[in-house]
């Protein structure tokens, strides 16, 4: 199969469409892939990491307010749907998937004006921009959480297929997680992450909690600050504590997310939904923490619906301080019972093939356009 993939912006849009490469890799050896994304995205640098072909456009997103830019952007729009048709010719796509951002609204609007089978996915609870516009021209829509289907009214076809970067983590190994953190294996992990850039919040909060955890009592907290904020965090952290205790590891990034996921009990996180989707397919309890800074409030909504199955305890950045982060953890970490009840229904909400239920949708668009 031949498959354009479009998506950008953020891990969030990008990972997703990796994973369903990765997935039609592992079906179809001689599969070719081209990734179009936008010249400014973080996909241009992370895409070639994964090794996939990259070619892009320059493409920028509306403003929501009146403004002389969103005059530009349409010209952008136009320019991109161009060099995208052009880029789509070239390459003969079978099928054309994305994975959300602005930069698929081009790409996606193209293969439908070529008549090329196409199939966007949705991460989040509430809809992007550019997928309910693009819902209008998509052959299928896919949603990560079970019951947002009716978010796309205008969608020809929407299907529940959860998100593909669930699929990712299920092959990782806990073992090589506790090795790349010094840890002995079977030990109890509290993973405190703020998104692949940090989270200023929830580094002042873990400044403040920290000293109140004692001695660990036997836990382990991984503390990943974000890479700008690792030396001044690290530097308040070994004030406060006198040094860095054993039951305490600071770090700014962690390159295997996948392996430390995998040997983690309790997670304290933001609420981006690819990294939900891979919390839940491992059935990993959280304590989340919605970033109030992204369109529709929607990390909130992803973390409701875990919070509503009994997977997730929410905690808003306006109410978090040291002591209410210590309390939530103390809560789910000092109880056995709880946190395997939490576990449980974590499990119940991933969809673990979502990457294999995605590529099964994508033939079958491949197959309904060939008869």
């Amino acid at each position: 199969m031949r498959i354009v993939l479009s998506g950008g912006g953020t891990g969030g849009h990008i990972y997703p469409a990796v994973a369903v490469a990765r997935q039609l890799e592992a079906e179809e050896s001689g599969s070719a892939f081209l990734y179009i994304g936008g010249k400014r995205g973080l996909e241009s640098r992370l895409v070639p990491q994964e090794n996939l072909p990259f070619k892009a456009i320059d493409i920028t997103g509306f403003r929501r307010k009146l403004s002389m830019d969103n005059v530009k952007t349409v010209m952008r729009f136009l320019r991109g749907v161009k060099a995208s048709k052009e880029m789509l010719r070239e390459f003969k796509p079978d099928v054309v998937i994305g994975t959300g951002g602005y930069v698929c609204g081009p790409v996606v609007y193209a293969a439908s004006r070529l008549g090329i089978p196409t199939l966007i996915h949705e991460q989040n609870a509430i809809p992007g921009l550019t997928n309910k516009f693009l819902s209008r021209y998509a052959d299928t829509v896919a949603v990560s959480f079970e019951g947002t289907e009716s978010a796309f009214p205008g969608g020809k076809n929407v299907i529940y297929t959860g998100n593909p970067r669930a699929t990712t983590v299920t092959a990782a190994s806990p073992q090589r997680g506790y090795a790349s953190l010094g840890i002995p294996d079977g030990s109890t992990v509290v993973l405190v992450v703020g998104g692949s850039g940090g989270a200023k919040a929830i580094n002042r909060a873990m400044i403040e909690m920290t000293p109140v955890v004692g001695k660990g009592n036997g836990v382990h907290y991984v503390y990943v600050t974000g890479e700008s904020y690792y030396e001044d965090t690290r530097k308040a952290l070994r004030q406060k504590l006198g040094g860095e205790p054993s039951w305490l590891h600071i770090l700014p990034y962690v390159h295997n997310m996948p392996e430390v996921l995998a040997c983690t009990s309790l997670i304290v996180n933001r609420a981006g939904a690819s990294f939900l989707a891979e919390i839940t397919a491992l059935g990993i309890p959280s304590v989340l923490i919605p970033s109030p800074n992204v369109t529709n409030n929607h990390q909130e909504a992803n973390a409701r619906q875990l919070e509503r199955e009994g997977a997730a305890v929410v905690l808003l950045e306006k109410d978090l301080t040291g002591q209410a982060l210590h309390e939530a953890v103390q809560q789910i970490i000092g109880s056995q019972s709880l946190r395997s009840s939490m576990a449980e229904s974590s499990r119940r909400l991933g969809k673990r093939d979502s990457a294999a239920l995605v590529v099964s949708e994508l033939r079958r668009l491949v197959a309904k356009r060939k008869k």
